[in-house]
């Protein structure tokens, strides 16, 4: 008995260290894994920065196209004004005068009855 117990010890020795080299095995796996996962992170975190400001791109020049057209037209609109303005006023004043120009007559058709 005392000749297997050797025996015992090494093929205990030998499975400790067969667990140590698998364990430091998962340990890689698990790093290389976590570092897979990183790298595919900051790629698809790239692809959607790019998609992004595609996107935020073409809005901002469409506002910008927005605003020129808007600026275009008042200029238009303050030309016009600065250039009729006073026959509109006009209009207006007479437009108002005719409403609140109030004369109370009597119609030629109106038959009094007595």
């Amino acid at each position: 008995m005392d000749v297997n117990i050797p025996v015992m010890v090494s093929q205990s020795q030998g499975m400790q260290q067969l667990l140590q080299v698998k364990n430091q095995r998962l340990k890689q796996a698990k790093a290389e894994a976590q570092a897979e996962v990183e790298q595919y992170d900051l790629q698809r975190e790239k692809e959607f920065k790019a998609k992004e400001a595609a996107v935020l791109g073409s809005h901002a020049s469409s506002s910008s196209e927005v605003e020129k057209e808007t600026q275009e037209k008042m200029t238009v609109l303050q030309n016009y004004f600065q250039q009729n303005g006073d026959e509109g006023m006009k209009s207006w004043i007479n437009l108002l005068a005719f409403v609140c120009n109030i004369r109370p007559e009597i119609l030629e058709n109106y038959h009094i009855n007595g």
